[in-house]
């Protein structure tokens, strides 16, 4: 499969949406960070079935981001957490089974 050929305008318009999308994804990050939303809000909003822009970038984000912008969790305790639910380094908010949701919920509900 061949790259495609982008002109200099189309990288400059991928560029900007994926400075929007980062900038959309710290902006969630420090709001869990500060306490003004939950995990459970967090997932709401990616399972969505008509996202807005921002909303989009949110259910695009990876779930081990999501629990290292938590108070009192690293990069460490977030990937054990994963690893005994069985959610791969990789999966992203939109892509949480109802399983997996359900036990990550659960997790952070018996602290």
């Amino acid at each position: 499969m061949t790259i495609p050929t982008r002109s200099a305008a189309q990288r400059r318009q991928a560029l900007a949406r994926a400075v929007e999308a980062r900038r959309a994804r710290a902006a969630m990050k420090a709001r869990v960070r500060a306490g003004e939303v939950s995990v459970r809000e967090v997932i709401a909003i990616a399972h969505q079935d008509q996202l807005s822009g921002d909303d989009e970038h949110v259910a695009s984000m990876r779930v081990q981001d999501l629990l290292e912008a938590l108070p009192s969790v690293g990069k460490v305790r977030a990937r054990r957490l994963m690893e005994d639910l069985d959610i791969a380094p990789s999966r992203r908010l939109r892509g949480l089974g109802p399983r997996q949701e359900a036990a990550l919920l659960d997790s952070f509900e018996r602290r």
